[in-house]
């Protein structure tokens, strides 16, 4: 039988949502499988009545997800943004998952995306044989999910061209989408709505055009407030990754864990957890994204050439690579903080090793 890598997420949490759905007796917009307090509930999580558990999806300030929540309820679209690792497209998927039941309607923004992605093309072999005809019409997901009245979702939106950016006006203002060429129009089915992502450092590269602004409400998800906050995000994440990615069960990884967020945190913000010491700030943006994949490649690494229990060697490749963006600047700044702060760390002697080896 075909393991899927990464199974949507209608799919991976389907008995939380059939559950959620079964116990939601509160008012839902049209053609929403959920109320907006179940959509909440299954994102920030919950027990319900008969005690099934409902796990947090987004660990933060849940007054963030109701904002967004409540955003498409209305006719305005929603635009996720925060520096990159910060949960946006996470978020985004389990949106669309427990309003529409479907977070497949994806339109991935990079700079050769074209206005096709977010409107519509064509079949050419069609188009030449027989000319323009709904045949031959190829639907982008936003035009799916304005015929089914299902939410859409734009990955990196300011890394689209603005020429094709401004191909979403029409559709969130109007809320139709012309096709010229058969002389009709595709008007949205109540239902129908947009997320959006994009991150704050690509803000400038394709920026976003005024008119299209004001047809978004955004919400800025930021980084974990506190280290216990991003502690219990990297534990849940890599518990459930480590399940995905079939790796060896780990024993207590989670002082493994305090240590690398305590080294991102530190170099994020510029000083020590205690508040003693300024810490010089790295180019890269040293998210909770980056601090999963570390601990993840520790486990692979222990699970395939260790002995199966995580140690500082395991994660000192991935945490240089994370911090080293810049092989000049990062490297003389990671090379400082290893100095003046890990070697002076009682217990982490270790990890300053393992790290101080590989540059």
């Amino acid at each position: 039988m075909t393991t899927i890598i990464r199974p949507h997420a209608e799919d991976q949490y389907a008995a939380e949502l059939a559950a959620l759905q079964q116990h939601d007796t509160r008012k839902r917009p049209e053609n929403w499988s959920l109320s907006p307090w179940a959509v909440a509930t299954y994102l920030l999580g919950g027990e319900l009545v008969d005690g099934t558990r409902i796990t947090p999806k987004y660990i933060g300030n849940p007054r963030l997800i109701e904002i967004a929540i409540a955003t498409l309820t209305t006719d305005r679209a929603l635009l996720l943004m925060g520096i990159p690792g910060t949960g946006k497209t996470w978020v985004s998927e389990h949106l669309a998952a427990a309003i529409s039941g479907n977070s497949k309607l994806l339109v991935q923004g990079t700079a050769g995306t074209a206005e096709e992605a977010i409107r519509y093309g064509w079949n050419y072999a069609s188009l030449i044989a027989s000319g323009p005809s709904p045949e031959a019409l190829v639907a982008s997901p936003i035009m799916n999910a304005m015929e089914q009245g299902k939410v859409a979702r734009v990955e990196e939106l300011t890394r689209i061209p603005a020429d094709v950016q401004d191909a979403l006006i029409t559709i969130l203002s109007e809320k139709t989408l012309p096709v010229a060429e058969l002389g009709y129009e595709i008007q949205a089915v109540r239902g129908f709505n947009v997320i959006a992502t994009a991150n704050d450092r690509d803000r400038g590269v394709n920026d976003l055009s005024s008119a299209l602004k004001r047809r978004f409400n955004t919400v800025v998800l930021p980084l974990p407030a506190s280290a216990e906050a991003e502690i219990t995000i990297v534990k849940q994440r890599v518990r459930d990754l480590a399940t995905e990615l079939d790796l060896p069960q780990q024993g207590d990884i989670l002082n493994e864990i305090k240590r690398v967020v305590t080294v991102f945190r530190e170099l994020r913000e510029g000083k020590t957890a205690d508040n003693k010491a300024k810490v010089k700030t790295p180019s890269g943006t040293l998210s909770t994204a980056e601090i999963i994949s570390v601990i993840n490649s520790g486990l692979a690494l222990t699970a395939h050439f260790g002995d199966g229990v995580l140690r500082a060697p395991d994660l000192a490749a991935s945490i240089t690579g994370a911090v080293i963006k810049d092989p000049v600047q990062d490297k003389v700044i990671w090379q400082d903080y290893l100095e003046t702060t890990l070697r002076e760390r009682e217990g982490w002697d270790d990890l300053y090793r393992a790290c101080r080896e590989l540059i």
